[in-house]
């Protein structure tokens, strides 16, 4: 508020209702910044991979997709139901050999 005459016509209960929001929009905001620090400290995530003697460190994500999917967020809270295509079972040996049988 910058008007000095809004101010002066205040009650004391409207004032508390006020210090009350500013204090939780506080809160909001330290919690965005603690967020991204927590953020930050996850995409600096690192695994090893390989044996003792050849230990190889590298990235946990590699791609921004696999650390922040913003689309599949998206459906999540559009409600959107991904469909998985089902793929045909590979064709082994014996299969192709029926299939050869048969014609």
């Amino acid at each position: 508020m910058t008007d000095i005459r809004q101010i002066e016509r205040m009650t004391p209960y409207e004032f508390e209702i006020r210090m009350t929001a500013h204090q939780l929009k506080r809160l909001d905001e330290q919690e965005a910044i603690h967020l991204q620090a927590w953020a930050n400290r996850k995409v600096k995530a690192e695994k090893n991979i390989g044996t003792e003697k050849k230990p190889k460190i590298v990235p946990v994500f590699t791609k921004f997709e696999d650390f922040f999917d913003k689309e599949k967020l998206e459906k999540e809270i559009l409600g959107i139901q991904t469909q998985e295509v089902i793929q045909p079972p590979k064709q082994t040996k014996l299969l192709k050999l029926m299939k050869k049988a048969n014609s």
